[in-house]
């Protein structure tokens, strides 16, 4: 499939998928006029990608850990080294950091909501006068 359909089909941009392909994520063939081609299964290679990028890994985490995956349904394969699932270790702790905090900010908001539920709005009393 041409990226056209790739980008049609994944809803990512032609731009991204480019990207993808400059750092090494994503490869295609090219026609004799230059045209980059894709097989099928590069669909569930950028749907992959796309949920790394949305679990906040970098580009260059994501080139190391796309080989020890299978795109389908993302479950490892035999390549996964002890290095990498450190690696993979320290992302998750990070990103279980960023749920916490996240987690804090909405008690904040909920706590500031409540408060500002059961006050009184002195703009509202005064026009009652």
């Amino acid at each position: 499939m041409r990226i056209g359909e790739l980008a049609e089909r994944t809803g990512v941009s032609v731009r991204s998928l480019r990207y993808y392909e400059e750092k090494g994520l994503l490869a295609s063939t090219r026609t004799a006029a230059g045209q980059r081609v894709y097989p099928e299964r590069a669909v569930d290679r950028v749907v992959r990608i796309q949920e790394l990028f949305a679990a906040g890994l970098a580009s260059g985490v994501i080139a190391q850990l796309l080989p020890c995956i299978h795109d389908e349904d993302g479950s490892p394969n035999a390549t996964a080294t002890p290095w990498l699932a450190a690696t993979l270790r320290a992302e998750r702790d990070r990103i279980d950091e960023g749920i916490r905090d996240l987690q804090r900010a909405r008690e904040v908001l909920d706590e500031v909501i409540d408060t500002a539920g059961s006050v009184t709005d002195p703009r509202a009393a005064a026009g009652s006068r």
